[in-house]
């Protein structure tokens, strides 16, 4: 074996010396021109704070449901297992680009015909063999280091993924936070409204009973009062059931934790400003662009390794064993057996095959690219989107509240000019089904300040600070 080394290095040795990987070099897409954000009011930001925005809010139990949702959400367990997988092909792809040895061992016995035997007297023959193959594979035409890069960089990608899940599960959370919240004082809105009718009717009954009332006013009184105690069943349901979905998003069976969620707490202060920054600063935060690009790169590795199928491939292989027609005899210098071998695979009679991979690789390539730029445009439609929705839920929000100090004034005055014997009851009851109406729409506004200021966290911070796989900065 060794005596034949050096006629065959020689000539390997000039092919990897003069090998290229074929196929495209990844380019990566040109970033999109966009100087700022229309909605935007500061091109100035804080990525780190961004990060971890949720402790802005300044609530120890939202930034606990956090921690638990990043440490034991079951959906990211399952990109976290994908990641391992991508792990280990990548592992596997770096490997094949060594030379592989293994161990052969063998023993045989053969009962011989007649008309096989060199002696009357030879019945059997035995053999015995024991061995070391090596294999390597000259990856002259970067078949093998194509290969590579596009493994490289899908794990990239399944890093990405596992990030864009960590943003999309923490904004998830948040804004079911906010919502659990705001179901909460939509509940004892509804409560209050309750005991607000039931005033009503005490006043309409008292007019009655004094003979200035009518049976009629009392009907449609108590008919009101039943249908807004109709409504709380259905909010404490909701509620429950927002407290179930948050349980879930931690990795929690749905009622664990109802203790810590069933006291009230206030909405969070909506902030006047949120600083941005550029598009270009977005995008580059975001996993979901990274995950996307990354497979853009790995779909043009994959034109390599298709187009590397036009060329023969080259293995070097090697045989360093021992060969006996009996056990004992093995590793003795008269069994011993030895080769070296270059072996030359090429399929050019399925030229056309090969082509229509390559034509199949660089579509798939032209597909990467789609989607990446749908993936930019998206990011930049969201963020454009969600600085919309959290100014005006703001400004409908300070409206509501103007409303809703009216209204109640309203029905100090109405009862007092109904009790007065000014009006009927039916204006009394118009403003008091106006307070009720403003007053759940006012939660809901705040419900949809909250969740807007969410969504523009989630589509400008990238991923949440906290250990995860990590992105191959290219």
């Amino acid at each position: 074996m060794y005596k034949s080394l050096p006629k065959l290095m020689p000539f390997a040795l000039s092919l990897l010396v003069t090998a290229c990987a074929v196929g495209p070099d990844y380019l990566a897409p040109q970033p999109v021109q966009v100087d700022s954000f229309s909605q935007a009011t500061s091109s100035l930001s804080d990525p780190a704070a961004e990060q971890r925005f949720w402790a802005g809010f300044n609530d120890p139990i939202l930034a606990q449901l956090v921690d638990r949702t990043l440490a034991g959400n079951l959906d990211l367990q399952t990109l976290l297992a994908r990641y391992q997988g991508a792990e280990a092909l990548l592992r596997g792809a770096r490997r094949d680009r060594w030379p592989s040895v293994r161990a052969e061992g063998g023993a045989s016995e053969q009962h011989l015909a007649e008309v096989e035997r060199s002696t009357p007297d030879q019945e059997r023959v035995e053999r015995y063999s024991a061995g070391l193959v090596a294999s390597w594979e000259l990856d002259f035409y970067g078949r093998l280091a194509r290969g590579v890069e596009a493994s490289e960089a899908e794990l990239q990608a399944s890093a990405g993924d596992f990030q864009a899940l960590q943003v999309a599960l923490t904004g998830q959370l948040a804004s079911s936070y906010f919502a659990l919240r705001g179901q909460q004082q939509l509940l004892a809105v509804a409560r209050q409204n309750v005991a607000l009718q039931q005033e009503s009717l005490d006043i309409v009954s008292a007019r009655l009973d004094a003979g200035r009332g009518t049976r009629f006013d009392q009907l449609r009184a108590e008919a009101e009062l039943d249908s807004l105690r109709a409504l709380v069943p259905q909010r404490e349901a909701t509620v429950q059931v927002s407290m179930h979905r948050l349980a879930v998003l931690t990795g929690q069976p749905p009622a664990a934790l109802n203790a810590l969620l069933g006291e009230v707490k206030p909405m969070p202060a909506v902030v006047a400003e949120i600083p941005v920054g550029t598009p270009a600063h977005v995008l580059r935060r975001r996993p979901d662009i990274q995950a996307a690009e990354r497979r853009l790169a790995a779909a043009t590795a994959q034109i390599g390794v298709a187009t590397a199928d036009l060329f023969p491939r080259f293995t070097l292989g090697g045989l360093l064993g021992s060969v006996a027609g009996n056990g004992s005899d093995l590793f003795t210098s008269g069994a011993e057996s030895r080769s070296v071998t270059l072996g030359i695979d090429w399929t050019f009679l399925d030229v056309e095959g090969v082509r229509a991979r390559i034509a199949a690789a660089d579509a798939r390539g032209e597909e990467r690219l789609a989607q990446y730029q749908q993936a930019v445009l998206n990011a930049l439609e969201e963020t454009e989107n969600a600085l919309v929705n959290v100014r005006q839920s703001q400004h409908r929000s300070a409206f509501l509240q103007t409303a809703s100090e009216s209204a109640e004034q309203a029905v100090e005055q109405a009862r007092l000019r109904y009790e007065q014997g000014y009006i009927e009851y039916f204006e009394v009851l118009d403003t008091e089904q106006a307070l009720t109406a403003v007053r759940s729409e006012l939660v809901q506004s705040r419900i949809d300040s909250a969740v807007a200021m969410v969504s523009v966290y989630q589509a400008i911070a990238g991923a949440p600070a906290r250990e995860s796989p990590a992105l191959v900065q290219r």
